[in-house]
């Protein structure tokens, strides 16, 4: 008797692949708060990632409020631009959600992070010049990866920012009267990561900058070997 191997439908392998494709993206969720907890704790009230943030500090610190900082957010909104730039010129040719080009910019950004986490590692409380490098190239690291997740868009998980997701989770529920059923699992799991990577980087945070900045980089580089694997062929 001949066994034949059995055929997996193009329809099934599609959704496995792109429920694959959520948790990859909702890992970097989890590690872009992480990030933020430290721009935000470590680094003199920055954001690294959510860039809203940063624009709202920038605005009340030009009228003097609070004593809130001002190289700071615009170093790191000038980072997150370019890396946003590269990324999309990197991307530009490629086709398909995953493909080659969107690994190189994932292991990129995972690079940029091991070289942020050398540099606090060296010196874990650098000079304000020293610190104002960190906070750029962890804007540019977050610029890349927000770019390379755009491509891959998976619906509602940016990766770097939660309010609109936020708005899609509460317009959409029964509560707004939604005709249609949402699938809310991936819209709550969003912010319920980002937060806790916000709380996991605050409390690696107390025992060293550095180890919170090396999770994230761990996460990236693991996140872009797993999405290798799923490419689509280019």
């Amino acid at each position: 008797m001949k066994w034949r191997r059995a055929v997996i439908p193009t329809e099934l392998l599609s959704g496995v692949r792109s429920n694959r494709m959520t948790r990859l993206m909702l890992a970097l969720t989890f590690s872009t708060g992480v990030v933020d907890a430290v721009g935000y704790l470590g680094l003199d009230r920055v954001f690294t990632g959510n860039m809203t943030g940063n624009v709202v500090i920038l605005g009340m610190a030009l009228v003097g409020g609070d004593n809130l900082p001002v190289v700071g957010p615009v170093i790191a909104l000038t980072g997150f631009f370019a890396g946003a730039v590269l990324g999309g010129r990197a991307l530009v040719a490629g086709s398909g959600a995953w493909n080659r080009r969107t690994t190189r910019v994932f292991v990129a950004v995972g690079v940029l992070m091991a070289v942020v986490c050398g540099v606090l590692l060296a010196d874990e409380h650098p000079p304000r010049a020293l610190a104002l490098m960190v906070t750029g190239l962890l804007g540019g690291a977050m610029g890349l990866q927000a770019a390379a997740a755009r491509r891959v868009a998976v619906k509602d998980v940016t990766t770097v920012v939660v309010t609109s997701t936020i708005t899609g989770l509460a317009a959409d529920s029964r509560l707004a009267a939604a005709v249609e059923a949402q699938d809310w699992r991936r819209r709550a799991g969003a912010v319920v990561l980002i937060l806790l990577g916000a709380a996991a980087g605050a409390l690696l945070l107390q025992w060293q900058l550095a180890a919170a900045v090396a999770l994230a980089a761990v996460l990236t580089l693991a996140v872009a070997a797993l999405g290798h694997r799923l490419r689509v062929p280019n």
